[in-house]
C-alpha cells in the first residue's frame, strides 16, 4: 500500500492510537520488517540497520511529505533508563526521537552510542593538557 492510499484510507492521526501491523521493506538496507518482536505496538524503524522513513511531523500523524530516510545518528537515555534513537532525515534534516525496540540490533546500538568516544571533537593528546589545566597532573595512575 503506498503512502497516498494510506492518507486516503485512514483518518488524520490514526497511527497515534492504533497499532502498526504492516510488514514493510526497509528503504535503506532492504530487510523485510515485521511488527512482531518490537516489544511495542508501534514499530517505527528497522531493527537491523535502525533506519526509518520520514513519515511523521508529530509521532503517528503521517503528515510529513518528505519521505526521506531517517538515519540513526545518536542514542540517548530517557528518564527511567530507557534508550531512544535520534534519527535525522537525509533530505530535510528533521530530527526525531524513537524508543528502541526489543529486537533492535545491539551491536548497531552500541556502535552509535560509542561514536562520540571513538571520534572526539578534539585531539586525544589534548586530554593531558586539559587535565593539567584543571589542577591534575595529567596521569591516570591511582
Amino acid at each position: 500500500m503506498n503512502r497516498e492510499n494510506k492518507k486516503k484510507e485512514f483518518e488524520k492521526n490514526y497511527y497515534k492510537n492504533h497499532p502498526s501491523t504492516e510488514i514493510f521493506t526497509c528503504k535503506f538496507c532492504g530487510h523485510e520488517v515485521f511488527p512482531d518482536g518490537a516489544g511495542s505496538k508501534h514499530r517505527n524503524h528497522c531493527p537491523y540497520c535502525l533506519s526509518s522513513k520520514h513519515l511523521d511531523i508529530e509521532p503517528g500523524d503521517r503528515a510529513s511529505n518528505c519521505g526521506g530516510i531517517m538515519e540513526p545518528v545518536a542514542v540517548w537515555v530517557r528518564k527511567g533508563g530507557e534508550w531512544a534513537i535520534i534519527h535525522r532525515c537525509k533530505i530535510c534534516g528533521a530530527l526525531s526521537s524513537n524508543r528502541i525496540a526489543a529486537d533492535d540490533n545491539p551491536m548497531k546500538l552500541m556502535s552509535i552510542a560509542m561514536k562520540p568516544v571513538s571520534l572526539p571533537p578534539f585531539p586525544l593528546e589534548k586530554i593531558e593538557q586539559m587535565t593539567k589545566l584543571m589542577g591534575g597532573d595529567g596521569t591516570l595512575e591511582w
